[in-house]
């Protein structure tokens, strides 16, 4: 059976590249079906490009990356999950791409070398155990970029929303002095100095990009919540552009909207140590569990007529 099977997907395969060499991939009716609605919910604003910092990457991983983005693309799969959680990492999705299948093809290894084991180890030659073994592999493998993508990216998203409702204070006090909605922004971003954190360059770098491609401040804000798939700059965006004018309003709303980003972030922090706290509960009961386990066991052995 395993044999059979083998040889079926080296036939597939073989079928499949011959069928794609001969028959281009076209846009499926997904894909033109979002490229319609894009060009339906296009607003005529520029966008800003996020800076993206350079990485090391051979021409054979960008090479695979694109085509697999493309083929993405024909599909039509957005993973806009994904996407945003690695522009928020500074990562290219293409890149991302390529080490997925990378990963997922080096998982087949686990083939010739479980094969190889039972060989030197005189078990028999069984081609199934290693076969399923190698495709598990395969697929974990494959999945495990996502995983680490998302555990990241959650990690930074909480450091970033801590940085947003610091970004609001110093909004709020800027305006207090007197200063309008723009100039409020960059002076807020200005106050780091020239080596700032991490969130308050992207925020940074998103203004200075909105006076280059020109749009106003808080569009820039509200396209790079988009990216980074961040709502407090998107909720942020939306309250400056309707009351960019009135500056009273403008200082309540975001002195509220800081207070709020604490408190939840205040919650979120206690929710985790309950949770820390609840796990290590579980571990001491373990541990004490095993102890009278030692404990008893040699009595209870003794009681039972077991030498």
């Amino acid at each position: 059976m395993v044999e059979g099977a083998l040889a079926g997907a080296v036939l597939g395969l073989g079928l499949f590249v011959l069928l794609r060499a001969i028959f281009p991939a076209r846009p499926g009716l997904v894909a033109r079906l979002l490229a319609l609605d894009a060009v339906r919910e296009d607003t005529g604003a520029p966008r800003i490009q996020l800076a993206l910092p350079d990485e090391e990457v051979s021409a054979f991983r960008r090479g695979l990356g694109a085509r697999m983005a493309r083929l993405y693309g024909a599909r039509g799969w957005e993973v806009r999950s994904i996407r945003s959680d690695l522009a928020l990492l500074g990562r290219s999705f293409e890149a991302f791409l390529a080490t997925k299948v990378l990963l997922g093809v080096s998982g087949l290894l686990a083939f010739p070398l479980l094969l190889g084991w039972l060989v030197l180890m005189e078990w028999g030659v069984s081609l199934a155990i290693p076969f399923w073994t190698a495709l598990l592999v395969a697929l974990v493998f494959f999945f495990l970029p996502d995983l680490q993508v998302k555990r990241d990216a959650a990690a930074m998203r909480r450091d970033f929303r801590h940085v947003v409702g610091a970004f609001l204070d110093l909004v709020s006090m800027n305006l207090a002095g007197g200063r309008g909605v723009p100039e409020a922004l960059m002076m807020a971003v200005s106050v780091s100095g020239e080596q700032p954190n991490w969130a308050m360059g992207r925020i940074r770098e998103a203004l200075r990009g909105a006076r280059i491609v020109g749009i106003t401040p808080w569009q820039a804000l509200g396209q790079l919540g988009e990216e980074i798939n961040v709502d407090e700059l998107r909720d942020l965006s939306a309250a400056l552009g309707l009351v960019a004018d009135d500056g009273a309003k403008v200082r309540a709303s975001l002195t509220a909207r800081a207070a709020t980003l604490r408190r939840r972030e205040l919650a979120e922090i206690e929710g985790r140590a309950g949770e820390r706290s609840q796990s290590m509960l579980v571990a001491q009961l373990l541990l004490c569990a095993g102890f009278v386990i030692f404990l008893s066991y040699p009595a209870a052995m003794k009681m039972l007529g077991v030498s």
